[in-house]
């Protein structure tokens, strides 16, 4: 699997029981361009959200530091508001508290590494309280995709668009596309939009500069 190799997942009944207390986890691009209305979004979504949290907090993600299974960048876990204060009353994973503009930073850093950012609400919550930067060898999202219920779970308010004419071929973005909508098929791209979640990995990626997020329109 593409992002990571471990043979450590939940089992189905931990993931269950995660599915169970989850009411979404939201793609969230980060440093791409989105057309709409003809206007350039740059880690707008993402820091709306940030920008109404009372508290930001900072961690080492769990995943990475139990199992030292993946080379990628460890401190990129972001907690918000009564999440970020359980997390910092129990000074676990190396927490911090961090302002805004490190929180943006954090999540520039792990973009450019080829991470997913995901905003997790929980029941009872009415706004996202964990923005996690996952590849596909972290416990949830590695998860969700090697059980085939990432669909059930995951959604995004964007998709990646191709300029077909444009695209070279080159297959640098099957290299980032972690939910496998690329792949390469006799020398050329095969793109399945219909697995596409909008992270916007392969955006920034593309040498040709062909590929832009739009809305999702179902």
């Amino acid at each position: 699997m593409r992002g990571g190799k471990t043979e450590r997942y939940y089992t189905d009944e931990e993931l269950q029981a995660i599915t169970d207390d989850l009411v979404k986890a939201v793609t969230i691009p980060v440093n791409t361009r989105i057309e709409v209305d003809h206007r350039v979004f740059d880690l707008s979504e993402m820091k709306t959200i940030l920008e109404n949290a009372r508290k930001i907090a900072l961690q080492d993600c769990g995943c990475k530091t139990a199992h030292q299974n993946c080379d990628n960048p460890r401190d990129v876990c972001i907690s918000l508001d009564k999440t970020a204060d359980e997390l910092l009353s129990s000074d676990a994973y190396e927490s911090r508290e961090i302002t805004l503009e490190e929180a943006l930073r954090v999540l520039e850093k792990s973009h450019e590494a080829g991470l997913v950012h995901m905003a997790y609400t929980m029941k009872g919550d009415n706004t996202p309280g964990l923005v996690c930067s996952c590849c596909a060898c972290c416990y949830t999202l590695g998860s969700l995709l090697r059980n085939g219920v990432h669909t059930q779970i995951l959604t995004s308010r964007y998709v990646a668009e191709d300029d077909k004419g444009k695209c070279d071929s080159c297959g640098k973005c099957v290299e980032r596309c972690i939910f496998l909508a690329r792949n390469m098929s006799e020398g050329e791209l095969v793109y399945d939009q219909t697995k596409c979640f909008g992270c916007g990995l392969c955006v920034s990626t593309c040498p040709p500069d062909v590929i832009s997020l739009v809305p999702r329109l179902h």
